[in-house]
């Protein structure tokens, strides 16, 4: 090879390690492996730009960078252009290409992105439910819960005006036990007690197991002090809600409703808390056949765990402090129906309605 055209692929070696270097430095790519791929670095692929315009063999390329030869042959094929490799352009190809192998976001699909809002802000379903259920029914548009999580915490669901807003957190709101308040060290019980008929330790087996349909859960929702109130009754195997408006928070409305929905429903047991708005229960056992009630030890809310679960998720319908005198019967009753038909992680992802009916619906 002549001094003239060594010192012409000198000078276009170093116009190239130029452009290379002012690129890794704009991308972050460093000189050295990129990872345990060993993917082919700028330097190397200098070397192998003056070693191939010298006519050097595959081999002795290989050999000079330590790579195997096929991978120097590979390389000089992807990225020849009218018999010329560029070591400029043949890295530009390369993270163009790595770009490209990377997995798309999986709520960019249009279709998947909708149905996922839908469930999560309009059904109000959690993100585990979301993907429990797309996983029980083997939907396409399945998607892990930690994505939606994710997506709901970059703000991909809240809209222009929660985005300008300081004080809204938008779509972050929607989740669990956002802003809940409980109560303190120093709170004390002002409530009046009542003449209890059965300790929750006397409840049957088959309630505690929850093998059977028909062993309910009981407890009020109130709205506006002194207003309406929601009494809500929930089956502990199958989690099913039954609810209805009581005209107050009394004794006697409490009952006339807890009479009218349980009517015509299996009904082995009935455990409530301790509130005096369940003073009548004797009346209500001998209106419904005689149903025993097991009544749980003060301040033990977890032995109703499931309908204080159901009565937080209640509660995104209908928040504290909310008139529900003025809420029609039947925009209750969808709402409950909303619930029921909402699938649960502790039913395999299937819903409170189809357990307690025995039946398959298809949701996605």
């Amino acid at each position: 090879m002549d001094l003239n055209l060594q010192s012409k692929c000198n000078n276009e070696i170093m116009t190239h390690s130029l452009g290379i270097m002012v690129f890794a430095k704009t991308s972050n790519i460093q000189g050295g492996p990129m990872s345990h791929y060993k993917h082919l670095t700028p330097i190397e692929r200098e070397k192998i730009f003056l070693l191939h315009s010298q006519n050097k063999t595959l081999t002795y390329i290989a050999e000079t960078i330590h790579r195997d030869k096929s991978t120097v042959s590979r390389e000089i094929a992807r990225n020849c252009c009218n018999g010329t490799y560029s070591p400029s352009a043949a890295h530009t190809k390369y993270v163009e290409r790595r770009s490209n192998c990377k997995p798309k976001l999986k709520l960019s699909n249009p279709e998947r992105f909708k149905y996922v809002r839908e469930k999560f802000l309009k059904l109000k379903w959690s993100p585990e439910q979301i993907c429990g259920r797309l996983k029980l029914e083997k939907s396409e548009l399945y998607v892990s819960y930690t994505t939606i999580y994710r997506a709901i915490y970059s703000g991909m669901f809240d809209t222009d005006n929660e985005r300008a807003s300081n004080g809204n957190r938008g779509a972050i709101r929607k989740l669990r036990h956002r802003g809940k308040s409980r109560h303190t060290r120093t709170y004390i019980e002002r409530r009046g007690k009542i003449p209890i008929s059965n300790n929750i330790s006397d409840r049957p087996q088959e309630a505690n197991n929850r093998t059977r349909i028909g062993d309910w859960e009981a407890d009020t929702v109130i709205g506006k002090r002194g207003g309406a109130c929601l009494v809500t009754l929930v089956d502990r195997k199958s989690r099913f809600l039954l609810s209805a408006k009581a005209k107050k928070k009394d004794s006697l409305s409490v009952k006339d409703t807890m009479i009218f929905c349980l009517k015509g429903q299996p009904c082995h047991s009935i455990t409530p808390d301790r509130g005096m708005e369940f003073a009548k229960h004797v009346e209500i056992s001998i209106a419904l056949e005689k149903v025993k009630f097991y009544f749980p030890l003060p301040h033990h809310p977890w032995q109703r765990g499931t309908n204080e679960n159901t009565n937080g998720l209640l509660r995104e319908y209908f928040p504290k402090s909310f008139n529900l005198d003025d809420v029609a019967e039947e925009y209750i009753q969808n709402k409950v129906d909303e619930m029921n038909k909402r699938p649960r992680k502790c039913l395999g992802f299937r819903t409170p309605y189809e357990v307690y009916y025995s039946t398959v619906l298809h949701l996605t």
